[in-house]
């Protein structure tokens, strides 16, 4: 099975990482020295936003 790649930005990874506090991780020792845990929080971080963009999209074409 194929994996889709590229669908969010290293930029927006990064300002995730931030966000959640492991971006320190991230610089030191790459994505693979990140938790799952913390990987997780991460994509529904990523999620919420995305709800919220379509939220606030959504009502400005009404």
């Amino acid at each position: 099975m194929a994996r889709r790649r590229g669908v969010m930005s290293d930029a927006l990874k990064y300002e995730l990482a931030k966000e959640l506090g492991v971006a320190d991780i991230v610089a030191k020792e790459g994505w693979g020295s990140v938790s799952s845990r913390d990987c997780g929080n991460l994509v529904k971080l990523a999620i919420e936003r995305a709800e919220r963009a379509l939220m606030e999209d959504g009502a400005k074409n009404k």
